[in-house]
């Protein structure tokens, strides 16, 4: 009997990819992928769409900081049927738009059933500050890191949560210009950066599934709003999704010596990783590169950086779009060469 046949697509954050650099928009490409392998594993930055969402059951949400340290072999991945999950608030979000997101909590346990514990508000505002990088990716700083890790580690300790999402009040005077950008389908979402240095701090100090929501407050409708953006703009909180992610996202498994269990996860039972031609240069597909596992890298979804597999050494089969990727995948799982696919191939003395 074959193992299950593994993939992780990867679509980095605040890089401005043509499919995932928005609000959702990857996934089409991870429900069409999780229909031809066995086990998906992705990251939030695919999965969330705001008050939109797609339960895929063979597909585990893994933050990209626990992602990095699966790929590298360090922690392995436990599936589980349901995690606790611990709300955390921003004491900088205005009691408004607290109460919004208190309760889209609420709807999510009444609505979804998922297991809510409790919400903590931080001890102080989290401060969160935007910058966008000479190369046009965004980034950012929370000024009191502190009060985020000390609000997880109540949720962890005195409610139970086995997961933590995270709503950080984000500021309101971003660059119109980018802003606007985005929210036409161009640019770089301003925002992702800056979720990602949230969720790597909870993931990397307490070792268990995070994924991080922004506050804002609500802007007037846009005539010439992007599809790619709209899932944004559909209610007062970006929490919906971030819940039903975590609600099943595997459990780390930080020590190698524990009890082994049939349905664990490990690096080296990764057959494939696929990822934007141009975004070659996380730690994760450089840890993949030194396993038996096949790169596929996406011509078609171009980003603002430009870090191409050929310049890191990465032996990839490129391709030109998801789609065509899609194919790849179906023949890689079969054993079939993907070149025999393709018309004139050569002799073997050639």
């Amino acid at each position: 009997m074959q193992r299950p046949y593994t993939a992780i697509l990867t679509i980095p954050t605040g890089i401005g990819a043509a499919i995932g650099g928005y609000a959702g928009d990857a996934i089409p490409v991870a429900r069409t992928i999780a229909q031809v392998c066995d086990r998906l594993i992705t990251h939030p930055n695919v999965l969330n769409g705001a008050s939109l969402y797609w339960n895929l059951p063979n597909t585990f949400y893994v933050e990209g900081y626990g992602l990095d340290k699966f790929a590298a072999g360090c922690w392995g991945l436990r599936p589980v049927r349901s995690n606790k999950i611990g709300l955390l608030l921003d004491q900088g979000i205005e009691p408004e738009l607290r109460l919004r997101h208190l309760q889209a909590g609420d709807a999510a346990r009444a609505t979804l059933g998922l297991n809510i514990t409790d919400y903590v508000i931080t001890d102080a505002p989290l401060n969160v500050e935007l910058r966008t990088s000479t190369s046009g990716a965004s980034w950012g700083t929370i000024g009191n890191p502190d009060s985020l890790l000390r609000a997880a580690e109540v949720l962890i300790k005195k409610a139970g949560a086995e997961a933590i999402a995270v709503v950080a009040r984000f500021p309101d005077d971003m660059d119109a210009a980018a802003v606007e950008n985005y929210r036409n389908g161009q640019g770089v979402d301003p925002l992702a950066g800056a979720e990602a240095v949230i969720s790597h701090l909870v993931v990397r100090t307490f070792q268990i599934p995070c994924a991080h929501a922004p506050a804002l407050a609500s802007v007037p409708p846009d005539p010439n709003l992007s599809p790619r953006a709209a899932a944004e703009e559909l209610g007062y909180t970006f929490l919906p999704c971030v819940l039903v992610g975590l609600s099943r996202a595997p459990q780390f498994i930080i020590d190698s010596r524990i009890t082994a269990l049939p349905a664990d996860i490990w690096a080296d039972q990764v057959d494939v990783a696929i990822a934007p031609a141009t975004a070659c240069g996380s730690s994760a597909l450089l840890s993949l590169d030194q396993r038996r596992c096949q790169i596929i890298t996406v011509d078609e979804n171009k980003t603002q950086i430009q870090v191409p597999p050929q310049a890191l050494g990465i032996e990839s089969i490129q391709v030109n779009s998801y789609l065509e990727a899609v194919g790849v995948l179906v023949a890689h799982k079969a054993g079939i060469n993907p070149l025999s696919l393709r018309p004139g191939l050569s002799s073997m003395g050639h």
